[in-house]
């Protein structure tokens, strides 16, 4: 098992003095278009890595555009599977890419998404299973974005949030994208009970102060960091929230000092 290799790519990802993360996932446009915060590639890769964010997350396609072209260099996950918007069903993910491609394109990690609950549940935990393989065999870090969705199921219930968070460490991920819970209580029994970081994902855009204080209560509940998209790079000055965002987790600054502190 080749794991010294997941080790040196994790560094480029997990803050080795903080142990913590944040990372800007940039996928969006496969499943929605060209949506806002993301028609200038190179532009806003250039901004959340000037931000302080620690890694982003892109399809193969995106990675030529704007990745370490200039400026500050900022980690790589390369994202394997996809849907989009037009599908009656974009809870069904397929893979789009593979380890090998990802390992050509200089990816420091690759990661895979999974709809617990979705009809399409045991397809998407088979390819989990399949890439999980190949991540071991070439030392490639695995983040696993997993979500309960479906019929009948709370997108945020402890138990359900638990249940994708045991699964994805089950699978072998070394990094867990999930729901916030809504409160630290709930989210601190999950996070002790997985020896894998868990990040929370970020959802609709929401307030600048609302996500600060949803960030710091996640942290304090043990989450390793975050993985949010829209809500960092739809922002009206992205290297700024991002830098906001890195104050709360790697700096311990409260959420109303942190909107301030440069």
């Amino acid at each position: 098992m080749n794991m010294i290799g997941k080790e040196i790519r994790l560094e480029r990802i997990i803050d080795r003095n903080t142990r913590k993360t944040v990372i800007i996932p940039m996928d969006h446009g496969f499943t929605l278009g060209q949506i806002e915060g993301l028609t200038n590639m190179t532009n806003i890769i250039s901004e959340v890595s000037e931000g302080g964010a620690n890694a982003i997350v892109l399809h193969k396609g995106m990675v030529k555009i704007g990745h370490r072209k200039s400026g500050k260099d900022i980690g790589l996950i390369v994202h394997l599977s996809a849907s989009t918007a037009m599908n009656p069903d974009p809870n069904d993910k397929v893979l789009v890419c593979t380890v090998e491609e990802a390992i050509a394109l200089g990816a420091d990690a690759v990661s895979i998404h999974v709809n617990l609950g979705a009809s399409q549940e045991s397809r998407m935990i088979e390819e989990a299973g399949i890439i999980s393989k190949d991540c071991t065999h070439w030392g490639m870090p695995l983040m696993i974005m997993i979500y309960p969705r479906g019929k009948d199921i709370s997108s945020t219930s402890p138990a359900s949030v638990g249940h994708c968070v045991r699964v994805a460490e089950e699978l072998g991920a070394d990094l867990i994208k999930t729901n916030y819970t809504g409160d630290p209580i709930s989210f601190r029994k999950i996070t002790e009970a997985c020896s894998v970081p868990v990040l929370i994902a970020g959802g609709e855009k929401a307030g600048d102060l609302e996500t600060l204080r949803t960030i710091r209560d996640a942290v304090s509940a043990g989450a390793t960091g975050v993985c949010m998209g829209r809500n960092s790079f739809q922002r009206s000055d992205p290297r700024r929230f991002v830098h906001s965002i890195c104050n709360v987790i790697h700096r311990g600054v409260d959420p109303e000092k942190a909107m301030v502190t440069r």
